[in-house]
């Protein structure tokens, strides 16, 4: 469920007692010591027996003593241990599924606000912060583009997108092209774009741009220069995402100083941050974790985040997910995230 873990497994004991520590560390939030190891445990161990095993778990990197004198705490590796292989995962209970039907069922008519809806759901549900990206429209394919020389330096771009949708727009170039050089700008691009999304082609042309700005082929920099302004007027649909429930990370005390929360609030207020975040999971077949500097992002070095994506059709897919703090009870919230992406897809396709 997302990263592999290269660390060894721990014999079956070790494995059991940090199974234990990380329970018991995500209901307080505190160190764990051997005493309370071995009584949360309920097997015949000693404490020095405990403390040994804890040795052992910390040189493997999945536990670590805050303090000399403490207990334990996880590690990201040993979090990744413990959602990879130990955690047992629990059904959401029936009431949680009742409301999570109901209320997306509410809102089956309007598809914005049953984003909104189901971004509020997952933050209520789970105490963290609940985010959902829309669907990505369907991926504007190219199959076809003519240019036509127009008057006062004007060209008349024709694109043809997916088989069948159209779209014109005019061009004001710098400088006045011929019949000729318009029908190889469209030539380069029907020989070496077609069957390419929108967004690609964009990238693509501006790498050729750069290639051609310094070489003596002054006329294949000017093709292509054409070819980047036809595309750059093309329309793709919008994109946004929906958060909910950010404030409840300030009841963690790992991430409740101000300069922590600061950050994360001004990185969650960022569209752009967030759309890139959910779109790590865009192509998973199911749910995934990102714990710690899984994520790639810095300022969430002390968080998780638990994704799963959803498809309205073949070419529109989301993301939905819930963003906490490391300790956060995956037990109960992996499930959940998963229940509501399958009834989110199922409430868009049909009004479940």
């Amino acid at each position: 469920m997302t990263p592999e873990t290269t660390t060894p497994a721990p014999n079956e004991r070790a494995q059991y007692l940090l199974k234990v520590l990380i329970q018991r560390f995500i209901r307080d939030g505190q160190p764990v010591g051997s005493r309370t190891l071995a009584r949360d445990s309920a097997i015949e161990l000693s404490p020095a027996t405990i403390r040994n095993v804890m040795s052992d778990l910390e040189e493997l990197g999945l536990v670590a003593a805050p303090h000399t004198s403490a207990g334990r705490i996880p590690t990201p590796q040993g979090y990744r241990m413990f959602v990879d292989t130990l955690v047992r995962y629990k059904k959401p209970k029936d009431g949680e599924v009742r409301k999570l039907r109901q209320q997306l069922k509410e809102q089956q008519d309007d598809p914005d606000a049953l984003i909104v809806s189901a971004s509020n759901l997952l933050s209520s549900l789970t105490s963290l912060a609940g985010v959902v990206s829309v669907p990505r429209g369907q991926q504007a394919i190219l199959r076809q583009i003519e240019f036509l020389a127009l008057s006062d330096n004007r060209v008349l771009v024709i694109l043809v997108f997916n088989d069948r949708e159209v779209q014109n727009r005019i061009l004001h170039t710098e400088q006045n092209y011929t019949p000729d050089e318009l029908q190889k700008a469209a030539n380069f691009i029907n020989e070496n774009y077609v069957g390419v999304d929108l967004a690609e082609i964009r990238e693509r042309l501006i790498a050729d741009l750069e290639k051609t700005r310094d070489s003596m082929n002054r006329a294949m920099h000017d093709i292509i220069a054409v070819a980047q302004s036809a595309m750059e007027g093309a329309v793709e649909q919008p994109r946004d995402v929906s958060l909910a429930g950010e404030t409840n990370l300030m009841d963690f005390a790992e991430l409740s100083d101000i300069d922590t929360l600061r950050r994360l609030f001004e990185a969650f207020s960022k569209k752009r941050f967030m759309l890139d975040l959910l779109d790590l999971s865009i192509n998973a077949k199911g749910v995934q974790v990102f714990i710690g500097q899984e994520s790639g992002y810095r300022i969430l070095d002390d968080c998780s985040v638990v994704t799963a994506p959803y498809r309205v059709d073949d070419d529109q897919i989301g993301v939905l997910g819930v963003i906490g703090p490391t300790r956060m009870a995956y037990d109960r919230i992996v499930p959940i995230v998963d229940l509501t992406a399958r009834l989110l897809e199922s409430t868009l396709k049909h009004g479940d």
